[in-house]
């Protein structure tokens, strides 16, 4: 489970990263990463991560364990991310009859792909 101050919770929030977040996309995912946001005290914030799993990854029993896989995964990489950043995961239509080790070597390659693309994220 990841930490409540590591969750992205509002829809505007989820909807800005998108928009101006670096974007990686494969066959089971989509990595969203945007640049760090600083507090009024010139501080980063935690990194956050949000998942957006819509029905055609399959029933309600395919999307939780695509969603629990993607957080166990998000929270093994929380020491990856930049403080301040944010990071939309978007599961595509396969990721529901995938396994975890395929669903891992996605997300680190696009993990890896977002963060390398402009290491000043």
């Amino acid at each position: 489970m990841l930490p409540r101050a590591h969750r992205i919770t509002e829809p505007a929030e989820f909807r800005t990263t998108v928009r101006a977040g670096r974007r990686c996309g494969g066959a089971l995912l989509t990595v969203h990463l945007a640049s760090p946001s600083v507090d009024d005290t010139g501080e980063a914030d935690a990194a956050r991560v949000g998942f957006v799993t819509s029905k055609a990854v399959g029933s309600a029993v395919a999307r939780n364990r695509v969603k629990r896989r993607l957080r166990e995964l998000a929270r093994t990489e929380l020491d990856s991310l930049p403080p301040g950043s944010r990071l939309v995961v978007r599961a595509q239509p396969a990721s529901g009859a995938s396994s975890y080790e395929e669903l891992r070597g996605e997300f680190r390659r696009c993990l890896d792909r977002v963060l390398s693309s402009g290491r000043t994220v």
